[in-house]
């Protein structure tokens, strides 16, 4: 009884043992923690498993969690927008195209260890909007517009989310480009998705919102003009590790292939199935590859 009771602990601990070095050798996709980065998640994951590749899902990370999660190898791979990775982890503040910021985040990044492969036609930049009708009767279509009705003392309310009130190209610097500047009591932070409805329903002004959300057009609200083009252009593409990669080469053109599928429209469709039609993530992102022919 005592050799057998060996056994299976011996047994077992090899179990274990196999399980972990799986684990460990899985690819870890990550996420960030709004829409169109959960079906990103979910896409890339379903995706590449449907490829035979091990994957270990890591969604509804913050940005800046997930950013130094794979510079230190615990994330291998996920989607990064050029702006943000320009300005908020490069520190780069020179408007770029979208050809010229890319090459350089790929260079700068390299440095780090990180593969940014092709970019996707999905530029999901930031955008401040109003409901339709409340734009027409201000007059206001612009964010210059919006500056001359702020510093003419109209009290709008705007809603953004914690990130976009801290971040080097968030609100702050938008107000300085711009001329303006919102009194504390006028900023109404809260969770991305829930800025959508208070706009909707009145309870705001203006809402931060991203460029390619569905909702934008089924809540009829009206995008106001970057007159001055201050936000830059956020070029959604799969960031891996450069080990990662060399581990398996295939990742490149699995990962490209599906870049090429993506493009403002179909990521606004994938969004507004989630947000306005109430889908699930999975479904919807599962949905997608089964169309594209690639699961």
């Amino acid at each position: 009884m005592k050799i057998t009771k060996l056994l299976k602990t011996l047994a077992a601990g090899m179990f274990l043992t196999g399980a972990v070095q799986a684990n460990a050798e899985a690819l870890v996709v990550g996420g960030k923690n709004f829409t169109e980065q959960q079906l990103l998640t979910s896409m890339t994951s379903q995706y590449l498993a449907a490829k035979g590749v091990d994957v270990d899902t890591r969604a509804g990370m913050g940005t800046a969690v997930l950013r130094k999660a794979q510079v230190n190898g615990q994330i291998d791979l996920y989607w990064e927008y050029t702006g943000t990775a320009l300005i908020n982890f490069n520190k780069i503040k020179d408007p770029l195209s979208m050809e010229d910021g890319y090459n350089k985040v790929k260079e700068l990044d390299a440095e780090k260890g990180l593969v940014w492969l092709n970019p996707s036609k999905v530029n999901n930049t930031y955008a401040l909007a109003m409901r339709r009708a409340e734009a027409a009767e201000k007059g206001i279509s612009s964010l210059s517009d919006l500056s001359k009705a702020v510093n003419a003392g109209d009290e709008l309310l705007f809603a953004c989310n914690a990130e976009f009130a801290a971040r080097a190209d968030g609100l702050k610097p938008l107000q300085k480009a711009y001329g303006f500047k919102f009194d504390r009591s006028q900023v109404k932070r809260m969770d991305t998705g829930l800025t959508y409805q208070a706009l909707k329903e009145g309870q705001v002004n203006i809402s931060l919102v991203f460029a390619t959300d569905g909702r934008i057009p089924a809540f009829d609200f009206v995008v106001l003009k970057d007159d001055k083009n201050y936000f830059p252009v956020y070029a959604l593409t799969p960031v891996i590790r450069a080990e990662a990669l060399e581990a398996n080469p295939a990742l490149e053109g699995l990962m490209n292939d599906l870049a090429s599928r993506l493009n403002d429209q179909s990521m606004a469709e994938l969004n507004a199935k989630v947000d306005v039609n109430k889908e699930t993530i999975e479904k919807v992102a599962k949905g997608f590859l089964t169309e594209q022919g690639l699961i």
